[in-house]
């Protein structure tokens, strides 16, 4: 999923499905609580609009991988890309559907997307890596590598911490268990994939959305 609370992902395996059942069963009540959150985050819009223009140029369509109920892939359209959505919840998927008709929407995992290698310009990843087991992680990177074209630009966000030891730290989620990351863990893991950050954002906790972590949001491309 993406926006405030996040997305559940593959596990060890690479076909291996996660149980999708906890987020069908709230997928309505996530979209009626976050379809318009974008609309209250103008620093959100602008990593978005940022991230429209650099794929604009890489050229091809945009995947947002882990779409939830699809108000990020709309918002991404709406900008004049060619953006669809991905995501391992079929309830997420229903919604996003039922919510923009004329984008397109599929179900799937990120370790094993149906997607033509080197043939996107972009991928958005926003809080969908949260339950990835860190140990998952280098293999769903790989994925966004080979399916990024050279030059290919991705947004990934994700919450962190501010400690270097442990890297990775699990949290209570009101779904299931989650991770954050140390930025810098997650960007070498990045280049290990061949998936070069250009750029970060931090946000810091808000009045409007308090949250007792760091947000941290890497702008990354393919390496040729």
């Amino acid at each position: 999923m993406s926006d405030r609370q996040p997305d559940q992902q593959p596990g060890h395996d690479r076909d291996r499905q996660p149980d999708q059942q906890p987020y069908d069963e709230v997928a309505q009540v996530y979209a009626e609580r976050f379809s318009d959150s974008l609309t209250k985050y103008p620093l959100e819009r602008g990593l978005l609009s940022a991230f429209a223009e650099w794929a604009t140029a890489a050229g091809g369509r945009v995947a947002d991988l882990g779409c939830g109920p699809g108000h990020v892939t709309a918002y991404l359209s709406s900008l004049g890309l060619d953006a669809f959505g991905v995501d391992v919840s079929s309830g997420m998927i229903a919604q996003a559907r039922a919510r923009n008709p004329e984008l397109r929407f599929d179900v799937g995992s990120m370790a094993a997307l149906d997607i033509p290698d080197a043939s996107l310009g972009g991928i958005v990843s926003r809080y969908s890596i949260i339950h990835t087991p860190p140990e998952d992680v280098p293999a769903i990177l790989a994925e966004f590598r080979r399916v990024l074209a050279p030059g290919g630009c991705a947004l990934i966000s994700f919450p962190g911490t501010d400690d270097a030891e442990p890297p990775t730290v699990s949290y209570d989620h009101s779904v299931f268990t989650a991770y954050r990351w140390w930025p810098d863990h997650f960007s070498a893991l990045l280049a290990e994939a061949g998936i070069e950050e250009v750029g970060r954002l931090i946000e810091r906790a808000v009045p409007e959305a308090p949250r007792p972590y760091p947000v941290v949001n890497l702008f990354a491309h393919r390496q040729a």
